[in-house]
């Protein structure tokens, strides 16, 4: 089959879609598919190469500069006069593509695909549904985000965040409704996004799970090697957080916590792997609460095996995030055998099941926060039952049936367009 992947956001940018995308992309080739990847170019200027199976076309792109890239490095905040000034403007900014139907035009002509799948909703996924609609290729498109996750992240938009996360959330959902077939990591997701009556929405919508490679992510002794070039010692009660390191996950929330479990456990580490806009605001944080001798920030992981050592090296994983529609890194915390300790919103319950894999708290109710981490760092009972259910509920996220399910429902989708032409 020739599959055609669209997404505004690609790897080697760290967040769940552009995971996704490239996992998908990767998988899709070495069962045997044909695979063409369109995203935008980490340089600015258009060029294609092949890697492990996959044809990937770069799209001419510019800089979005109020939000990192998600690939380098957050510079730390410039000072003034002793101040610390907000940064709004960044110089590694995210990349955009504004006028990408030419050459994705010029570029799927040649390739002829048999469907195509779309990740996002931007520009690139907007020509991708042009040109399906011109040559009469089915499209299978996927919602990995709330409107929160846009609006959240960029703080110029703070004074209108509500009205423009009503039109976000329309948009959304219509972007899905013009496919033969959609699909969300989770059916609260797509509880939170489509109408309660499905038939109302006139496409099959599915939910999917992301997917998680379980022959890589799974329970272990943590590599030396790893820990010794993060500077983490070996058999310490660690309170884990990794993923990207930015204002709606609400990593403050953790922070706020951890600072009451040291009274009940001084003997306690937390963890804070990834980068993002918010990490200086969290290390300011850290020192202002007296904990950031027993914080540390590791920044950006830079491989899977890493993440993997440093996912074993924990006694629990901790978020406090409200806006997951799924959220790989609790698939990868529990692959790995981890306890979790999450706030019960959006669709995180799917994945930590209070009483059973960790414990849920209330959205912001920081006092339950500091009972769920210390009710598991104190029980090592507790955090084998706990641990032993995460790889439970893990299962059910192996990537192999993740894209064994997209390869039927593309054949569906082409199934369900063919009928539709005929009828």
């Amino acid at each position: 089959m020739k599959i055609v992947i669209t997404s505004d956001l690609y790897y080697p940018m760290t967040n769940g879609v552009a995971v996704f995308a490239h996992n998908l992309a990767r998988g899709l080739a070495k069962q045997g598919h044909e695979v063409m990847v369109f995203c935008p170019s980490f340089t600015g200027k258009k060029h294609k190469e092949k890697k492990e199976g996959v044809t990937t076309v770069y799209l001419s792109s510019v800089r979005f500069p109020f939000y990192p890239d998600q690939i380098n490095k957050v510079p730390e905040k410039k000072e003034f006069l002793g101040l610390s000034m907000p940064r709004l403007v960044y110089r590694h900014g995210l990349w955009l593509t504004l006028d990408p139907y030419p050459v994705m035009k010029r570029e799927m002509d040649r390739f002829r695909p048999d469907v195509i799948h779309n990740q996002t909703a931007e520009m690139i996924a907007v020509s991708a549904r042009r040109y399906a609609k011109k040559r009469n290729v089915p499209m299978v498109s996927t919602g990995h985000a709330y409107p929160d996750n846009v609006t959240g992240q960029v703080k110029l938009l703070k004074p209108i965040k509500r009205p423009v996360d009503a039109i976000l959330r329309t948009y959304m959902a219509s972007f899905l409704k013009h496919s033969e077939y959609a699909t969300m990591p989770t059916e609260m997701a797509i509880d939170d996004l489509v109408p309660k009556n499905r038939r109302r929405f006139k496409v099959p919508v599915e939910a999917l799970s992301n997917g998680v490679d379980l022959s890589k992510f799974m329970p272990g002794s943590p590599n030396p090697r790893v820990l010794k070039k993060y500077h983490l010692k070996p058999n310490v009660k660690r309170v884990l957080y990794l993923g990207r390191v930015d204002p709606e996950k609400s990593i403050s929330n953790v922070l706020l916590a951890f600072a009451e479990v040291l009274e009940k456990v001084p003997d306690a580490e937390l963890v804070i792997a990834g980068d993002g806009i918010d990490k200086n605001h969290l290390m300011d944080l850290a020192k202002a609460l007296g904990i950031d001798t027993q914080t540390k920030f590791l920044g950006r992981i830079m491989s899977v095996a890493e993440a993997v050592s440093i996912y074993q090296s924990a006694t629990l994983f901790a978020t406090a995030s409200e806006t997951e529609t799924q959220g790989i890194v609790l698939i990868e915390a529990a692959a790995t055998g981890l306890p979790i300790v999450a706030v019960d919103a959006g669709a995180v319950s799917e994945l930590c099941q209070d009483g059973k894999n960790g414990e849920l708290c209330r959205p912001g109710a920081i006092e339950e926060l500091v009972a769920g981490i210390v009710k598991i760092l104190t029980n090592e009972k507790l955090q084998k039952k706990y641990g032993a259910k995460s790889l439970v509920v893990a299962r059910k996220h192996d990537l192999n049936r993740t894209l064994a399910r997209f390869v039927e429902i593309y054949q569906e989708a082409i199934q369900l367009k063919k009928n539709r032409q005929e009828s």
